[in-house]
């Protein structure tokens, strides 16, 4: 059920937290099972994940993706790929009539996320974006004190993600041909990432708009390039004019979000 090419550190956390006793959540009415592994290039890769992950030893491994998505065992696939590869992974499966799970970034066009929704509508399947930060019990709690007005009218929220990968001499500490900074693979700070300043952002001040309110944001934006042609800082602001609110996101990897890891400094997300 799972595309992955190597071990990131992404997959890795997203597989070991998949396969946690759900019973500590509080959850009893599920359970998760990993069954199959596939890499685009040898059933090798997808086995070194397996064992990487601790997997039981009946999972499969597959040296394509047409392999696992072919598999009728299969019901539902976590795309975890270079993000320039989603959108073409993300097809195949929902082809195959599997549902998805995509790692963030969704994808890199709007008209590619458009383009998968529509056929996963079309098939009836589930299709969703891996963004965690969603499902956090703090970000369930932000929502409610904003849908409930407890905290009064939100106008502004201002969100950072950034880490320090600045080097003395002027570079960041990534190979070029590295994945975050390799604009072939679809790399830069925004879709690495910016994509959490942005979920905070929608999170507190679009998603809890009432459905016939809802407003569709202005977005302005500048970015700052590195040497490879990805961006290594932007800056957005997300504008809801009929709402009189505004969100302000910032994504860098030339200083990290807070002074030091306690945030001493403030908090990364501001309300």
């Amino acid at each position: 059920m799972i595309f992955a090419d190597n071990i990131t550190v992404k997959s890795y956390a997203f597989v070991r937290d998949l396969l946690t006793d759900p019973g500590i959540r509080g959850v009893h009415d599920l359970r998760h099972e990993v069954v199959a592994v596939a890499s685009s290039t040898s059933a090798q890769k997808a086995a070194d994940f397996c064992a990487k992950v601790q997997l039981p030893s009946k999972a499969r491994t597959y040296a394509s993706y047409a392999e696992l998505v072919a598999d009728p065992d299969i019901a539902i696939v976590y795309v975890a790929t270079p993000q320039s590869h989603h959108f073409q992974n993300v097809t195949l499966a929902l082809e195959a009539n599997k549902h998805v799970l995509c790692e963030k970034p969704f994808t890199v066009t709007a008209a590619q996320a458009r383009r998968l929704v529509d056929t996963a509508r079309a098939r009836k399947l589930f299709l969703m974006e891996a963004v965690w930060t969603r499902f956090f019990p703090l970000s369930t709690r932000v929502r409610e004190l904003v849908s409930s007005g407890a905290i009064g009218t939100v106008y502004r929220v201002i969100a950072d993600s950034s880490i320090n990968r600045s080097l003395p001499d002027g570079k960041l500490e990534y190979n070029d041909s590295s994945r975050v900074v390799n604009p072939d693979l679809a790399g830069g700070t925004m879709l690495e990432l910016g994509i959490y300043s942005l979920t905070w952002i929608m999170q507190i001040l679009h998603h809890p708009q009432p459905k016939e309110e809802k407003e569709v944001p202005a977005v302005t934006a500048a970015m700052n390039k590195y040497n490879t042609g990805v961006d290594e800082t932007t800056g957005f602001i997300v504008q809801f004019p009929r709402h009189k609110a505004m969100g302000i996101g910032i994504t860098t990897m030339r200083v990290g979000s807070g002074v030091d890891y306690d945030f001493t400094g403030g908090p990364a997300v501001k309300i």
